[in-house]
């Protein structure tokens, strides 16, 4: 086997790593039905998380444009507060030219 043909497999093993990376990130960016949504049609969301002790911690979810407050620990989750609305997006201050 010279230098030739191991350069030629190395090649191609390159290829094909590549081919398999574009795969995946086709399958992320449109999703496949049954098995990845695309990222435009998520529903749920964590909002922001807290950490309330070492081991709990606090969950701000968003789902549907309804929020959920959910605490973390080591014996299981709590719903501490459903079905909160969320604040109003503050409007982009304009700036003066």
């Amino acid at each position: 086997m010279d230098m030739v043909d191991i350069g030629r497999y190395f090649a191609a093993l390159l290829m094909v790593l590549a081919l398999v990376g574009f795969a995946g990130l086709a399958v992320r960016r449109f999703g496949m039905p049954g098995l990845v949504k695309p990222q435009g049609m998520r529903r749920l969301t964590v909002v922001e998380t807290l950490m309330i002790g070492p081991r709990q911690r606090l969950y701000l979810l968003r789902r549907d444009g309804v929020e959920h407050l959910v605490l973390a620990g080591p014996d299981g989750m709590s719903v501490v507060e459903a079905g909160i609305q969320p604040p109003p997006e503050p409007a982009l201050a304009q700036v003066p030219a």
